[in-house]
């Protein structure tokens, strides 16, 4: 999927919109997406002027926002004006290595169980092939 498909599955945009590209999705099953990191990223520059570092939580969101991709293409749906697609619960969050300007994540998504509208997944990022995050999320869509 490129970016013009990408935006019709998320309701993110610049700057919170953190997919940039998904490689490969298999409905019900898994997603492999990219996140291009660049010096330009708005948190940037306060997180940290002498050493740029892409937060944590945004990591987490990038995840999540590929999980929200993998969902909808699941249910074979996308997101409208009266739905929003929310966490309920972050697990086990493990940040291995920092992630630079310049860096490319690459966003694992696995469905592991979903159960009266509640989704689990097993979430990593990599860097170059190396874990720099991982995480068990939950996510639910729910009517506004």
């Amino acid at each position: 999927m490129d970016i013009h498909e990408i935006l019709q599955y998320l309701p993110h945009r610049y700057p919170f919109l953190l997919v940039d590209r998904v490689v490969s999705c298999e409905p019900g099953k898994s997603i492999v997406a990219l996140k291009n990191v660049t010096i330009n990223e708005p948190f940037f520059v306060g997180h940290f002027p002498h050493h740029p570092v892409m937060p944590g939580v945004l990591i987490i969101e990038a995840l999540a926002q590929a999980a929200a991709i993998l969902s909808f293409k699941t249910m074979g749906t996308r997101p409208d004006d009266k739905s929003v697609y929310y966490f309920v619960g972050i697990d086990g969050a493990r940040f291995k290595k920092p992630v630079s300007a310049g860096d490319q994540l690459t966003l694992e998504v696995e469905i592991t169980r979903s159960v009266k509208g509640i989704w689990k997944y097993a979430a990593r990022a990599k860097v170059d092939g190396a874990v720099v995050t991982e995480a068990e999320l939950m996510c639910t869509v729910k009517a506004l």
